[in-house]
């Protein structure tokens, strides 16, 4: 969210005088550039710049945000920002079917429920016979086909539609038949579209007599959002055309009780966001609790969840710049991986009617995927990677009547007021004109500054090499710190050596940092010096 400086007027004028603050220093924690005024007020830039801890939902997640916030830290790279990240869970007790939890307290063991994450003990769906698996299967799509039923008819009376349309709507409907769900808020990144690229393809994956195929629809769109809503129409639209009657059908009121009933009864979850928007997605890992397979795009949590022989994946890579191509693409392997996978493996059943390499999916999804997904890991990870660390700080700033607090913010002013004063004195580097470093041999650099006020204490100086892209090292290939071998008032001269490990031609810079040991990251005061 963002918003025009005078609508912040309008509303938060009076958080200056609350915080003490004048109205340009305030604005200004909600901008990249402070003394940008035609910039937005982003509340995700404030978030960031008053948070000492920042992750995002997902790996990839946690990737974009260094990438969108880099901004905030002029002279540091996108991968060496602080900003982490905890990919989301699902609570366990809320989404799991209750026929599924009875069957994994039998199974797992009692300590199961307060060790969710310990892959061991979901390893023993393995032990689990088949038939079991396929029962449980069985009768969560009996009741989701039982209530997709009840709600058809309720919608078709209320909407005085056809009678014959109902029936035919309804007698495809069958529990040996396998059913694709899709359902979530309908914005356009998600790609509902997606599937409905090529409609004589569809047509033949879902008409196929021997192995048919159902598509569920579910969700909302934004009231504000047009291009959502006329997805949903579109859908609906298809939904009713004779080919796809009872095949596609798209159920109205998606609320939580029915996100359950989907996550939990479907065959395969299906989700095509486009990359790499989907922060995390956690419709998916609600699933796979209840042994539904996912197929999705690799993005979000998927991209960490996938395992080969637990569901079907869409590659995270990119391979058109143009997103009309890139779609046409992702729907051509949509079709193929539903057509030469997805439905065969379905279908191939035993003389018992068990589809045994399905049910075997099912197992792997429950036992190489689940676990990682559960709240449970994800608070374990937050409060070690995050609130423990954040518990020891405020701690030690709190400590003493905070005079380790005021003894930082002294320490910071000392810095601003000197950093400006900071220059090279002297600096030898090996001259590469006459010969260049071989691969092996040592590279070895002195370098002299003028700290006026400051001690070697309070700056550090690395070097980082990598290639130069108009005329700045744009990606880092190595990074050390340089020792301070001689110091004197006013002056310290800084020096490394270190074999070359990486073959090729590289560049090089130095980078004067501030150093204190209650500053958690360098880029909570990001002020920087290249050489």
């Amino acid at each position: 969210d963002s918003f025009e400086e005078h609508q912040m007027r309008a509303y938060m004028s009076h958080f200056c005088e609350y915080l003490k603050l004048p109205w340009d220093e305030f604005i200004g924690l909600g901008r990249f550039n402070p003394n940008n005024h035609s910039e937005k007020f982003s509340m995700s830039v404030l978030a960031v710049k008053l948070s000492q801890q920042v992750n995002g939902v997902s790996k990839i997640h946690g990737r974009v945000s260094r990438d969108m916030f880099k901004w905030l830290y002029p002279g540091y790279y996108s991968e060496e920002i602080h900003i982490g990240h905890v990919t989301n869970g699902v609570h366990f007790f809320t989404w799991t079917d209750s026929i599924w939890q009875e069957l994994y307290r039998s199974a797992f063991g009692a300590e199961f429920e307060q060790n969710q994450p310990d892959v061991k003990y979901w390893e023993a769906i393995y032990n689990v016979p088949d038939e079991v698996i396929w029962k449980n299967r069985l009768i969560l799509k009996n009741k989701l086909i039982a209530d997709i039923r009840s709600k058809v008819k309720r919608d078709f009376t209320r909407r005085h539609e056809n009678p014959k349309l109902m029936v035919k709507s309804l007698t495809k409907l069958k529990d040996n038949t396998l059913i694709i769900g899709f359902a979530r808020r309908f914005a356009t990144y998600k790609r509902a579209h997606l599937l409905f690229t090529n409609i004589e393809r569809l047509s033949s994956i879902i008409n196929n007599k021997d192995r048919p195929v159902i598509f569920l629809f579910a969700g909302k769109a934004h009231p504000n959002d047009k291009a959502g809503q006329d997805l949903i129409k579109l859908i609906v639209e298809i939904s009713k055309r004779p080919e796809f009657i009872g095949k596609i059908i798209f159920l109205q009121d998606y609320d939580m009780t029915g996100g359950k009933l989907l996550t939990s009864c479907v065959d395969v979850w299906l989700n095509t966001p486009t990359r790499p928007l989907e922060a995390s997605g956690t419709s998916g890992e609600k699933s796979v609790m209840n042994g539904v397979m996912n197929f999705s795009v690799l993005d979000g949590w998927w991209a960490e969840g996938y395992e080969k022989g637990a569901g079907w994946a869409i590659e995270e890579n990119r391979t058109f710049g143009n997103q009309q191509f890139q779609d046409e693409l992702d729907a051509e392997i949509l079709y193929n991986t539903m057509e030469q996978e997805i439905v065969r493996v379905y279908y191939d059943v035993d003389n018992k009617g068990i589809p045994v390499k399905w049910i075997g999916f099912i197992k792997n999804t429950i036992a190489r995927v689940a676990p990682h997904f559960t709240m449970q890991r994800m608070l374990d990870d937050y409060y070690k990677k995050f609130y423990s660390k954040l518990f020891v700080t405020s701690k030690r700033m709190r400590g003493d009547g905070y005079n380790n607090a005021r003894s930082l913010v002294a320490w910071k002013n000392k810095i601003e007021g000197a950093w400006n004063h900071i220059s090279v004195d002297t600096l030898h580097v090996p001259d590469s004109s006459r010969r260049p470093i071989e691969f092996g041999e040592n590279f070895a650099a002195e370098l002299v500054l003028n700290i006026p006020g400051l001690s070697v204490d309070d700056i550090g100086v690395e070097i980082i090499m990598g290639n130069k892209t108009n005329g700045d090292v744009d990606k880092i290939k190595f990074k050390e710190e340089l020792k301070a071998v001689d110091v004197a008032i006013g002056k310290a001269k800084y020096s490394c050596e270190f074999p070359l490990e990486h073959a090729g031609v590289h560049d090089y810079a130095f980078r004067i940092f501030p150093k204190h040991p209650d500053l958690k990251f360098r880029m909570d005061f990001p002020l920087v010096k290249w050489v």
